[in-house]
């Protein structure tokens, strides 16, 4: 008998500040801690797009309190988190995707999960027609420019954080960091790869489709609003 395939919720969030993302993620993830043994918590894809912000990962020393000010001057919000990872931007025309998942579904290994989200943009790419591949650093990469990163959190097999894909990003925004302390490398975008102007919306099926092939996994549609203040 054929296995049913795992069922994850899509939720779409709009464009949301990032701290609003983080609270969204802290309500899936704790739907997941707090579930009966017997009956697990549906995982979720969440995506977003945000407000100028830039964020920091844990394999750094605190980021200097001069650069942050300088960012901040910027028109840009800037937050420290506990993902994977040095510090990137997010912005406006780009497709941010937070999948809360239970790994114990999913094979458990987080370096396995890690390679599976890569895998899953180098499908949106290759939907799109542009060759992406990986690199020894994270992420997926178009030649020398990143053109999606990947930071990850995994508590007790429960992901957060995930991935963040320059659709139609204003590149300029990375010009006064250094993209995940890669030194020498460059960013770029779908638009940038494809000559025209891409919309996170036209992509997004992309995302979903190569998600759920290579997690093996339905995306159903449960809600396309944030949660309310509070």
């Amino acid at each position: 008998m054929q296995q049913a395939r795992a069922a994850v919720q899509l939720v779409q969030l709009g464009r949301i500040s990032y701290s609003q993302a983080l609270r969204e993620q802290q309500h899936f993830v704790r739907r997941h801690r707090d579930r009966d043994p017997g009956h697990p918590a549906p995982d979720a894809l969440l995506v977003c797009e945000h407000p100028p912000v830039y964020t920091t990962g844990i394999r750094q020393a605190p980021y200097p309190a001069e650069e942050e000010r300088r960012l901040a001057l910027l028109g840009a919000e800037f937050f420290r988190t506990n993902r994977g990872g040095l510090i990137t931007f997010h912005g406006p025309g780009q497709l941010v995707c937070y999948p809360v998942l239970d790994l114990r579904g999913f094979g458990k290994s987080v370096r396995r999960y890690v390679c599976q989200l890569e895998r899953t943009v180098i499908g949106l790419c290759a939907k799109l027609g542009i060759g992406a591949t990986t690199s020894p650093e994270t992420g997926v990469w178009v030649g020398d420019n990143k053109i999606c990163a990947i930071g990850i959190h995994c508590g007790r097999y429960i992901t957060s954080h995930g991935l963040a894909l320059n659709v139609s990003t204003d590149l300029s925004w990375f010009q006064h960091i250094v993209p995940c302390g890669i030194v020498g490398k460059g960013v770029t975008s779908v638009s940038e790869e494809l000559g025209r102007a891409v919309t996170v919306e036209e992509v997004l099926p992309c995302l979903l489709d190569s998600f759920s092939e290579h997690f093996g996994c339905d995306v159903t549609t449960t809600r396309t609003q944030p949660l309310p203040p509070g």
